[in-house]
C-alpha cells in the first residue's frame, strides 16, 4: 500500500473545507500549510513522522467542528514561533495580525525557570487565559492540539505519559466540559485514564465487556418498549442506548463508594426529538410507561447548565425494578451537548448571532481575567480556576427572579460576589427565602437570596467557607490592599516616632537622603519602604539612623514617655493584641514589632516582652488614645461554690454589666468548689472593674481575678 504523503493529505483536507468555506479561504489555509511545512522542514516527531503531520491533524480536528479559516491557519502555524524561530511580526506580515495573535496564544509556551512543575503548569494556564480573553478561538485550537498529542502519547516515556495525562484530566477535560464540548471531554478522559492508570483501565474495560452480554437482552427490551411508546403516542424521536464510559465508571466508584455491579445495573437511554414541546410530551409518555423515581427529575431545558447544556433527565423503575436513566432533548440540543461553544461556528445562523453557550463562555473568560488580575501569583490563580471548573452546580434566584448558577456548596457571600464585586465587598447579612440566615449557610437549588449591604468591608473569616474562585480572589485582593495601606500608615508612624526622639520628622529629611536610602534598599517609592517597616520586616530604628544627617553609627537617644506611640485600637490587620496578657485600655502597654505581622501589643509587665525591653529595634513604647473606643478581649477567673444554676447567675450578672461573654469553661477544683474561666469583651479597665464588682457580690462566688499571663 502506497504511503500517504503530507501533500495528498492537505489536498483531501482542502476538499472537506470546500464544503463550508469560500475557495479564497481554503487557499489561505493551504498557504498556511505550505508555510508551516517549509518552516518545520527537517523536523520529526517522536514517532519518526514529519513534524507537519501534527499541525495538519490539529487542523483536521477543527475542520470536523467547521471552524473558520483563521482558526485552521493558526492550527497549521501554532508551533512555528517556538520551534522554528520565526517571529510574530513575520507571521503577521504573511497572514495578518489576527492569525498571528491566535498563533501566539496557542503556541507552546516557553518553559520558564520555575521551581516546580505545578508552577510551570499554572503559569502556562495563566497565559492561555489571557490569550483566550483576546480571542476565544485560542482555547479551541489549544484543545485540538492537546487532543492530537493525547492520541499520539504512547511514544513517550511512561513518566511523561503520566504527567501529561494528569494535566489533561486536571485542566483540559474540565475546560472542555466548562465549554460544553462533550466529545472532547470524553476523549480526554478515556485517553487520560488509560495513560494514568494503565492497570486499572483494562480491568474495568474487561469487566464492562463481561457484563455487556448479559445486558443486551434487557437493553433491547427497554429500547423496543420506548420506541413502541413513542409510536403509540404519535411522537417523533429516535431512541439510543448510552454507554457508560470507563473513566466515569471509575470516578463514580471512587466518589460514591459504589461497587462495579451497582453502577452497571443502571440502564441509560437518550431520546432525541424535533422540538422542545415534543421533549415534554415524551417525558409524560415515558412516565406513563414506567414509574418515575421521586426526586430524580431534572429540567435542564428551562434552566440550562452553566456550560449551555440542555436536556430533560429522569430516572424510572423499569421491568423487574431495573433503574433506567433517560435523557430527552432536541437535535439542536444534542449537537450543542457534543460541540458546546464550537457549535457557534458549526451552526452559525444567518445573522451570525453568538449562541447561549458562546455568551456563557465569554462571561467565564471575563471572570477568569478578573481573577487573574487580582491573584497574587499563578498558583493562586489556578487554585481559583480549578474551583470554577465545577462538576456540579446549583441554581438560585435573585429577589427579582433572575437565575444565578453557582457551584454546589456555595454560600450567600459567593452569591453576592457573583452579582457584583462591590455587592460582595459590602455584604453584611443575607435573607434566604425571606428569612435572615448566616452568611456561611450553604445554598440549595431553588433558594431566593437577598443580600443586605452596608459600608463594611470583607471579613477574613469568609475565606474559610466561600467556594467560588471569584469570591476567594476578590476577598484576598481586598485584604491584601487593606493590609498594604495599614502597613504604610503604621510604618510612617513608627519611623516618625523614632525620628522625633532625635528632633527630626520625615517631612524635614532631605529628599536626596530618602532617595539614596531607597536606591540602597531596592525600593521604588517611599511607601514600599514604609510598608516594609509596618510589616515588621525592617526596623524603624535602623532606617531612622540611616536618614538622620550626621555621623554614621551614632546611637539614637532613648525615648522619653512623651514620645510614646498613641494607639486607638482600630488600626486593623497590622496591630494585634497579644493573647498571653490581653491588654485593654487603661493598662500600661508596650509594643513588639514582629516580622511579617506588624505590631503586637502587650501589657507592660507581660513576661513575654521582658527579653526585648532593652532592644530599641523591636521594643516600642505605647500609650492609649484618650478617645479609644471599641471592645477588647480579657480573661477572668472565678472560683464558685458548686451549686445548681450558678452558670446562669454568672452569665446574667456579666451581661447586665454590658459585657459580652465570648467563651466559658468550667473545671472542678475539688468536691465543693469549681473554677470558671471566662473570656469577655469589655471597653476598658473601668468597665472590667465594674463587671468584677457585680460578679463578686454573688453569694456563692469566693474569688474573682483577672488572668494576666
Amino acid at each position: 500500500m502506497q504511503k500517504t504523503t503530507p501533500q495528498q493529505t492537505i489536498e483531501s483536507l482542502a476538499v472537506d473545507l470546500g464544503t463550508y468555506l469560500e475557495p479564497a479561504q481554503v487557499n489561505l489555509v493551504r498557504r498556511a500549510y505550505y508555510y508551516a511545512e517549509q518552516a518545520h522542514d527537517g523536523q520529526k516527531r517522536r514517532d519518526g513522522r514529519h513534524y507537519i503531520t501534527h499541525p495538519l491533524a490539529v487542523a483536521s480536528i477543527l475542520q470536523e467542528m467547521h471552524m473558520d479559516h483563521q482558526s485552521l491557519m493558526a492550527a497549521m502555524l501554532h508551533d512555528v514561533i517556538e520551534d522554528t524561530g520565526l517571529s510574530h511580526e513575520a507571521i503577521a506580515g504573511q497572514f495578518g495580525e489576527t492569525v498571528a495573535n491566535l498563533v501566539e496564544g496557542v503556541s507552546k509556551l516557553n518553559k520558564l525557570n520555575f521551581s516546580t512543575h505545578a508552577e510551570v503548569q499554572a503559569e502556562n494556564f495563566q497565559k492561555m487565559a489571557l490569550a483566550m480573553a483576546r480571542d476565544i478561538r485560542v482555547i479551541l485550537v489549544k484543545l485540538a492540539d492537546r487532543l492530537h498529542n493525547m492520541r499520539t502519547l504512547k511514544v513517550l516515556s511512561s513518566e511523561k505519559r503520566r504527567r501529561i495525562a494528569k494535566e489533561t484530566l486536571d485542566i483540559y477535560a474540565p475546560i472542555a466540559n466548562r465549554l460544553g464540548m462533550h466529545n472532547f471531554r470524553l476523549e480526554f478522559e478515556e485517553l487520560g485514564f488509560s495513560m494514568l492508570y494503565p492497570m486499572r483501565a483494562p480491568l474495568i474495560e474487561a469487566a464492562v465487556r463481561s457484563v455487556s452480554g448479559h445486558r443486551k437482552e434487557i437493553v433491547t427490551q427497554v429500547q423496543s418498549a420506548l420506541v413502541l411508546c413513542l409510536h403509540r403516542e404519535g411522537l417523533p424521536g429516535r431512541v439510543v442506548g448510552r454507554e457508560k464510559h470507563l473513566y466515569s465508571i471509575y470516578r463514580k466508584m471512587r466518589q460514591k463508594r459504589l461497587s462495579f455491579r451497582e453502577i452497571t445495573d443502571v440502564f441509560a437511554f437518550r431520546i432525541v426529538t424535533d422540538s422542545v414541546d415534543s421533549c415534554y410530551r415524551i417525558l409524560g409518555a415515558v412516565h406513563n410507561l414506567y414509574k418515575p423515581v421521586p426526586g430524580k427529575f431534572k429540567d435542564y431545558i428551562a434552566i440550562p447548565k452553566v456550560n449551555g447544556y440542555q436536556s430533560l433527565h429522569t430516572t424510572l423503575f423499569g421491568m423487574h425494578g431495573v433503574p433506567i436513566e433517560i435523557q430527552i432533548r432536541t437535535e439542536e440540543m444534542e449537537s450543542m451537548a457534543n460541540n458546546g461553544i464550537a457549535a457557534h461556528w458549526l451552526y452559525k445562523s444567518t445573522e451570525d448571532k453568538p449562541n447561549q453557550s458562546h455568551i456563557r463562555a465569554r462571561q467565564w473568560v471575563q471572570d477568569l481575567l478578573e481573577m487573574q488580575k487580582q491573584a497574587g501569583n499563578s498558583l493562586e490563580f489556578i487554585e481559583h480556576v480549578k474551583t470554577d471548573l465545577f462538576p456540579d452546580e446549583i441554581y438560585v434566584f435573585t429577589p427579582k427572579g433572575q437565575i444565578m448558577e453557582l457551584p454546589a456548596g456555595s454560600t450567600a457571600v459567593d452569591f453576592a460576589y457573583a452579582v457584583h464585586t462591590d455587592v460582595g465587598n459590602s455584604c453584611v447579612a443575607c435573607r434566604i427565602n425571606r428569612r435572615l440566615a448566616p452568611l456561611s449557610e450553604p445554598l440549595q437549588s431553588g433558594n431566593t437570596v437577598e443580600i443586605i449591604a452596608s459600608g463594611n468591608q470583607p471579613n477574613p473569616a469568609w475565606l474559610s467557607f466561600v467556594v467560588t474562585g471569584k469570591a476567594r480572589s476578590n476577598i484576598r485582593h481586598f485584604l491584601k490592599n487593606q493590609r498594604r495601606s495599614e502597613a504604610i500608615s503604621l510604618g510612617r508612624r513608627l519611623l516618625n516616632k523614632t525620628l522625633s526622639s532625635f528632633g527630626y520628622h520625615l517631612a524635614n529629611i532631605p529628599k536626596e537622603k530618602i532617595g539614596g536610602l531607597l536606591e540602597e534598599t531596592d525600593f521604588e517609592v517611599l511607601d514600599d519602604l514604609l510598608e516594609d517597616i509596618g510589616l515588621g520586616n525592617r526596623m524603624a530604628y535602623i532606617v531612622a539612623r540611616r536618614l538622620i544627617p550626621g555621623e554614621e553609627g551614632q546611637e539614637l537617644p532613648r525615648e522619653d514617655e512623651d514620645s510614646s506611640l498613641t494607639i486607638r485600637g482600630s488600626e486593623g490587620l497590622l496591630m494585634t493584641f497579644a493573647k498571653c496578657c490581653h491588654p485593654i485600655p487603661g493598662d500600661p502597654i508596650v509594643g513588639f514589632v514582629s516580622s511579617g505581622r506588624g505590631m503586637i501589643v502587650h501589657t507592660e509587665n507581660c513576661n513575654n516582652v521582658a527579653e526585648i525591653r532593652n532592644d530599641p529595634k523591636k521594643y516600642v513604647s505605647l500609650r492609649w488614645d484618650p478617645t479609644v473606643e471599641g471592645e477588647f478581649t480579657v480573661e477572668m477567673r472565678v472560683e464558685v461554690e458548686a451549686q445548681r444554676g450558678i452558670i446562669a447567675t454568672l452569665a446574667n450578672a456579666i451581661t447586665s454589666s454590658e459585657a459580652n461573654i465570648e467563651k466559658m469553661t468550667m473545671t472542678d477544683r475539688d468536691a465543693q468548689f469549681s473554677i470558671v474561666n471566662l473570656t469577655l469583651a469589655v471597653r476598658n479597665r473601668v468597665h472590667l472593674a465594674r463587671v468584677m464588682k457585680r460578679v463578686r457580690v454573688i453569694k456563692s462566688v469566693s474569688k474573682v481575678s483577672r488572668v494576666r499571663n
